[in-house]
């Protein structure tokens, strides 16, 4: 613990939220771990020590193709059946489910959203992999972390693959009190007792979460050797049947390299300048993040020259390796603050992430993957480009329609009206087809019919007041709309 740099105020608030934490339990309606309290007192501490990586900038250095493996580079896959079998054994699936998709207007789990033909996220997730299960005789699990906000929904919602040949395990991530900035007291203890008064403290909690639940030791008690984690709205991030090759490229690679940790990464597009990259520094791979890059060298870092791979949240972890460096406490990622407001009071959330854990790992390195291992869904204009004909969905997974020859995806701007996904789908008779569209703007009181088809570059704005319909078997090319006569 950082407690030796702190000032004699902090550590006195440091004091105070100890014997808060202490006393959490009367106020809880689940028992609160001793390792979640030792982890929340953990950060907070490291958090006031001012404890952060600093990075030099003229230390920083373009990783070399040992560092950063690009994908052509790969060995074959093995063409034996027995041996992918023996490959596959090794591997367990894990997606990050701790999200509410309440940005889209939803109050379940993300991964219940429907995205196409009726399926959700996970129902395309326990598809993937119960096709590879049965196509090679595997037994690779797939593994859930929850937060406190979708724990009990999803517990009811796998109930529905009991019969599947998928073993689906769900664990806890850690809860942590939301702290009130002014003493650092956490919320909880001053009357927010409800869910408002807690958070989950990001994704870099997985690798403590899964040793903390017991998932880690019975999954090394099974023989599986390396987990794949990726977020459960990430469509690209599959173990799948089409691109399997891919899969077991980079496992075998990782065996046999002996290689602890890897990040998919992929090349950089404008719009993805904010995104974390990989870096040489000091010896080691690590991950940039923007708010880590000096004020003078943002530009710099939104640079697609310079930097020109960016991070998927693709990664492939060994689990022993997992289990030594949380029993030593060594996985001391970079704290990101974010600040809240509940009821008024202000507070404040300390949260780790995932990609930032590579620096611990040895043999660390990153994987430059295919564009199409990255398809997330954080909004409505995402889940329109998915819904729609430029991918077609084929043994649950995904694919990018060949009839698309622009390697790029469209650009598409949807305006608040569109925003929740109950308004986004009541405003589309069907889902036009966009396999040559360059980009869209939509805003205002925009209405679709069916049979839509958008092409080049659109901009449909309503004027105020005004219902615009675009009617039944539109095709729309190059044009600028604000009501029914541009049409």
């Amino acid at each position: 613990m950082a407690t030796a740099t702190l000032s004699a105020a902090d550590a006195e608030k440091l004091n105070t939220l100890k014997s808060a934490v202490a006393g959490l339990n009367q106020i809880r309606h689940v028992l609160i771990l001793e390792s979640e309290k030792n982890g929340c007192i953990n950060l907070v501490a490291r958090y006031l020590s001012g404890e952060a990586k600093h990075v030099e900038w003229s230390k920083i250095q373009t990783p070399t193709d040992e560092v950063v493996v690009p994908y052509d580079s790969l060995a074959p896959p093995p063409a034996d059946p027995e041996e992918t079998k023996k490959l596959l054994d090794k591997l367990v699936v894990l997606k990050l489910n701790g999200g509410l998709g309440t940005t889209m207007g939803c109050t379940g789990p993300k991964s219940v959203i429907e995205v196409r033909n009726g399926l959700t996220f996970l129902d395309l997730i326990v598809i993937q992999i119960e096709n590879l299960n049965s196509k090679y005789g595997c037994n690779v699990p797939l593994l859930l972390m929850n937060s406190f906000n979708t724990h009990d929904d999803t517990l009811k919602i796998v109930e529905k693959y009991s019969s599947s040949n998928v073993e689906i395990h769900t664990f806890n991530q850690s809860q942590y009190p939301r702290l009130v900035i002014e003493d650092f007291s956490p919320l909880p203890s001053k009357g927010q007792t409800g869910k408002d008064g807690w958070y989950p403290p990001g994704h870099g909690d997985v690798f403590p979460s899964l040793k903390n639940s017991g998932k880690l030791d019975a999954l090394l008690s099974q023989g599986k050797e390396y987990v794949f984690v990726a977020n459960s709205d990430n469509l690209g991030a599959v173990v799948d049947l089409s691109i399997l090759t891919l899969v077991f490229k980079i496992l075998k690679h990782l065996v046999q390299n002996k290689n602890e940790y890897c990040m998919e990464v992929t090349p950089k597009t404008l719009a993805d300048v904010k995104g974390g990259t990989l870096i040489s520094y000091e010896g080691r791979v690590q991950l940039l993040e923007i708010a880590q890059v000096p004020d003078e060298h943002v530009n710099e870092f939104k640079s697609i020259e310079k930097f020109k791979i960016f991070n998927t949240n693709n990664l492939w972890v060994n689990l022993k390796a997992i289990k030594r460096l949380v029993e030593a406490d060594a996985l001391k990622m970079e704290i990101i603050p974010n600040p809240k407001e509940v009821d008024g009071i202000k507070v404040l959330q300390l949260e780790t992430a995932a990609g930032a854990a590579i620096r611990f790992f040895d043999n660390a390195i990153g994987i430059n993957v295919p564009r199409s291992r990255f398809l997330p869904v954080k909004a409505t204009s995402d889940l329109l480009l998915v819904q729609s004909d430029l991918y077609i969905l084929e043994d649950g997974f995904v694919i990018r329609n060949v009839a698309r020859t622009n390697p790029a995806n469209p650009s598409i701007e949807l305006g608040p009206e569109f925003k929740k996904v109950g308004n986004f789908l009541s405003r589309f008779k069907s889902i036009p087809s966009i396999i040559e569209l360059d980009s869209l703007k939509v805003s205002g009181d925009v209405w679709f019919g069916a049979g839509v088809t958008l092409k080049g570059k659109l901009s449909i704005a309503a004027k105020p007041g005004v219902k615009l319909e675009i009617p039944d078997g539109a095709v729309l090319e190059n044009k600028q709309i604000n009501g029914p006569e541009d049409l």
